[in-house]
């Protein structure tokens, strides 16, 4: 390597992060739905299945802190033991 070609190196960093067009330019919802266009049709049924696995984890969690009795909600206190 030529000890020239190492000072014409020109340093990258500002490249690494793209400056906004505007300092303040702000997204309505149809901008953002528009993004979804560029999704890969072959993500999507990922998504469906990831979006019914978290609701059917939710349900499931929540019906078992609703119903079951065996559930402890308060750490025992020594004045509710009987003896």
């Amino acid at each position: 390597m030529y000890p020239s070609r190492i000072l014409r190196m020109q340093p990258t960093r500002l490249y690494a992060f793209p400056t906004p067009k505007e300092a303040q330019s702000a997204h309505t919802i149809s901008q953002r739905l528009r993004t979804l266009k560029r999704v890969p049709p072959e993500l999507i049924p990922l998504g469906v299945v990831l979006g019914v696995a978290i609701a059917a984890a939710i349900y499931s969690s929540s019906k078992k802190l609703m119903t079951d009795k065996t559930l402890r909600l308060s750490p025992n206190r020594p004045e509710d033991r009987e003896h």
